[in-house]
């Protein structure tokens, strides 16, 4: 590849490998620098956003504060793909040493056209931190770059990248005499963090509520939708919030998924590494759709997508809108969200487990043996109607949560979440033998076809599940989750074969108590 030439005895033209970042994919681009005769001036062309198209005035001011000379001619910034639209200010460094090649400040060689540069430039030359690094530096790898440079706040992320050199700098000056033969650092392994937000619950601070636990444990297992509906003050909220204390620590795979995602949104936890912890996504019911889904006017990942791999909590579930949770269908059923724009379709992977929270009515007491409900029966229906059957019929445990009895509240210390953890963690293990070579994590992902090639049942345990289908007039999709549930029952059991209490336990999930 040429990366310097002179044209025309009077300019000079240089190429360097930046990246940009198109929706949650790296992209890469390339740099292209013309300096030529004309009117003094930096024009950036290549559909680029407004961050980029300011970098002229940042890349001025950063060369000029870090002691390099400007020409006083006509310089072009050209940003190839052009046909692809850009957006953010990581190709000022990128944009910065082409002007200094171009203009003939640094040699042209390996080092300037191997390595892809990243970084936004403060005025004075430093090198800023910016969204996606992960992302960007994958798709550098991707692309054949011998390596990346990065600013040294992006490290953390960038840190266990392997088959390329990973190096990181503080300054333009840095990036200048990296080009020039000088070393920069290489950044070191971290220990993974987990994600940003409160510290979870454990299982152990929730008195009584044995029933919900035992629920949370098959849910985690499985990765199966749970809806909890009780009374308010039962508890419903704080055993969503401990769900995330008994999920298993995500995969390598899945921890790079959940790491891009993250950092292209944002959201990543300054100075960590790869995010080890399954996210935890608790929405306020006012969330819009485009918050929820993802989207914009350049797409961007939602909250659904920030769950991938973790928990979307909805707390108070008939109080979002429901034009939002109808939205929730497509992605609940196929782990991924798209986007349909004028400029194209996008697609958001949003594996999670969705854990709701509901009042039985309007007052919340409709269950409550102590409090009286003032709401009348057709209230009762047009509350809980906002959330439509289609939605019901795709959460897989329906559990009713009562109100804590005295003698509980003064019980010892109930079961830790490790505890739980470490049997959640045994049969995702059984699963993963189970799914050996397939793109399946957990039984809930399981398609019909899957479940009849995979699972094996009893004949009592096959025609309980069948005349329940009738009995309990269960939809198709329900039959079938009734049956992945009965799989998670199992595994938890160690049971190689479903047999006919592992479908009851299941079958008891499927009754929508309180709704």
């Amino acid at each position: 590849m040429v990366y310097c030439v002179m044209l025309g005895g009077s300019s000079l033209f240089a190429c360097v490998p930046g990246s940009t970042i198109s929706v949650i994919q790296g992209r890469p681009v390339m740099v292209e620098v013309d300096v030529a005769g004309g009117l003094p001036c930096l024009e950036v062309v290549g559909m680029a956003d407004t961050a980029l198209r300011e970098s002229k005035h940042r890349v001025r001011s950063a060369l000029r504060n870090s002691g390099f000379h400007i020409p006083s001619r006509r310089i072009t910034v050209s940003l190839a793909p052009a046909a692809v639209h850009k957006e953010g200010s990581q190709l000022d460094a990128a944009i910065a040493l082409g002007i200094l090649a171009a203009s003939g400040e640094i040699p042209v060689n390996e080092r300037l056209g191997e390595y892809c540069y990243l970084g936004e430039l403060a005025l004075d030359g430093s090198l800023r931190p910016v969204r996606g690094a992960l992302t960007m530096a994958l798709s550098a790898r991707e692309s054949g770059m011998m390596g990346v440079v990065v600013p040294a706040q992006n490290s953390h992320e960038v840190s266990f990248l392997e088959g390329m050199h990973v190096l990181t700098a503080g300054t333009l000056l840095d990036l200048a005499g990296f080009v020039k033969g000088a070393c920069l650092p290489v950044p070191k392994q971290i220990e993974p963090r987990g994600s940003s937000g409160p510290r979870h619950l454990d299982l152990s601070e929730i008195r009584g509520q044995a029933a919900a636990k035992r629920a949370l444990e098959v849910a985690a297992a499985g990765g199966h939708n749970l809806l909890l509906v009780g009374t308010p003050g039962s508890g419903k909220s704080m055993l969503a919030r401990a769900v995330p204390s008994i999920l298993p620590v995500l995969s390598f795979q899945e921890s790079v998924a959940v790491t891009r995602i993250h950092g292209v949104a944002g959201v990543l936890p300054e100075g960590s590494g790869l995010v080890r912890d399954p996210p935890f996504r608790a929405p306020h019911h006012t969330v819009t759709s485009a918050a929820l889904m993802g989207g914009g006017t350049s797409p961007s990942p939602g909250e659904i997508t920030l769950a991938h791999r973790g928990v979307l909590f909805l707390d108070e579930l008939p109080e979002f809108s429901p034009s939002v949770l109808n939205a929730l269908r497509q992605p609940l059923e196929e782990g991924q969200a798209v986007i349909v724009r004028s400029k194209g379709t996008y697609v958001f992977p949003c594996r999670f487990l969705l854990v709701a929270a509901m009042n039985p009515c309007k007052c919340g007491w409709f269950t409550d043996d102590f409090n009286q409900c003032t709401c009348t029966e057709s209230a009762r229906r047009q509350y809980v109607s906002r959330v439509s059957g289609p939605l019901f019929d795709r959460i897989d445990l329906h559990l009713e949560v009562g109100r804590v009895k005295a003698e509980e509240l003064g019980e010892a210390t109930g079961e830790e979440s490790a505890a739980v953890r470490a049997r959640v963690r045994c049969a995702r293990d059984r699963q993963n033998d189970r799914f050996r070579g397939m793109a399946l994590a957990v039984n809930g992902e399981m398609s019909p076809k899957d479940i009849g090639s995979l699972l094996s049942f009893s004949s009592k345990a096959r025609r309980l599940a069948l005349d329940a289908y009738t009995r309990m007039n269960l939809s198709a999709r329900g039959y079938y989750r009734v049956l992945k549930v009965s799989a998670t029952i199992a595994d938890l059991c160690s049971s190689p074969r479903i047999e006919e209490e592992h479908v009851a336990e299941a079958l008891a999930y499927r009754q929508r108590g309180g709704v």
